[in-house]
């Protein structure tokens, strides 16, 4: 029975930061719809998650784009079916290569920031202080930026499609000698609203994983410095698993049959 020891307590301990994390979520979110409301902070965390997420964002989804058109005119030359490359790349993107590489990226940036910002809080104490000065540090910290990973992160993952579609076209018009017209004409017909409104609701789940996960991570941490690094790193590393695999869950919500 000693063999089957380790795997009980590996199980054990993910029920237990299972539950160490849905009771977290459930106070956070009971904070996001009750006053009082820090807009100051709201404010600070989108111009931090949208406008400085922005350049990166943008060249991955360009070069996606591009690298996009170019392997599906390579896959469809072999069937004479060149004329699907506009398609697929809108399809793609607006599903799903635009809203998991944005929440990829920002869950880099945002999600290591966060750990690491409200980790070095805890840490030092000066959580504790905040509920000293009768500031509730579930309202003052975390739900400001769970509000701007809901709101910003679908606006990101917007202009992530537009840039790689763009990406696409230019491959497409100046690489692969498509017809500008033509190009963007089959890029319009094919594109459905469903499509456009599945990535964004993708991105706003992604939007709260990441942000809910860096702030968890953060406000977890313990022991100095070495606590912090691997707060920081469990974040970024537990936001991408979960993007991942929420990805999968709304698809099959989206577009199963």
């Amino acid at each position: 029975m000693n063999v089957f020891q380790p795997v009980g307590r590996m199980f054990l301990s993910f029920l237990a930061a299972a539950g160490r994390i849905s009771l977290f979520t459930g106070t956070a979110v009971s904070h996001i719809a009750r006053p009082p409301f820090y807009f100051r902070i709201i404010g600070r965390q989108m111009v931090e998650i949208g406008y400085y997420s922005l350049p990166v964002v943008g060249l991955t989804a360009t070069f996606t784009g591009m690298v996009l058109a170019l392997q599906s005119y390579t896959g469809f030359a072999r069937f004479s079916a060149e004329g699907a490359v506009a398609n697929v790349v809108v399809l793609s993107m607006t599903r799903e290569l635009g809203p998991v590489l944005a929440g990829l990226m920002v869950a880099g940036r945002i999600g290591a920031s966060m750990a690491a910002e409200i980790g070095t809080m805890r840490v030092t104490e000066q959580i504790d202080a905040l509920t000293t000065l009768s500031t509730n540090p579930m309202k003052y910290l975390v739900a400001p930026r769970l509000i701007a990973g809901l709101t910003m992160l679908p606006l990101l993952v917007l202009i992530a499609d537009i840039i790689g579609v763009f990406g696409g076209y230019l491959v497409g018009v100046y690489k692969l000698g498509f017809n500008p017209a033509n190009y963007l004409q089959n890029t319009w017909d094919f594109l459905e609203a469903e499509d456009v409104i599945s990535g964004l609701v993708k991105a706003s789940v992604f939007g709260f994983i990441i942000t809910l996960m860096g702030c968890y991570h953060g406000y977890s941490s313990k022991g100095g410095a070495q606590g912090v690094g691997s707060a920081t790193t469990n974040a970024v590393v537990s936001a991408s698993i979960l993007i991942l695999c929420f990805d999968y869950i709304l698809t099959e919500m989206f577009f199963a049959k």
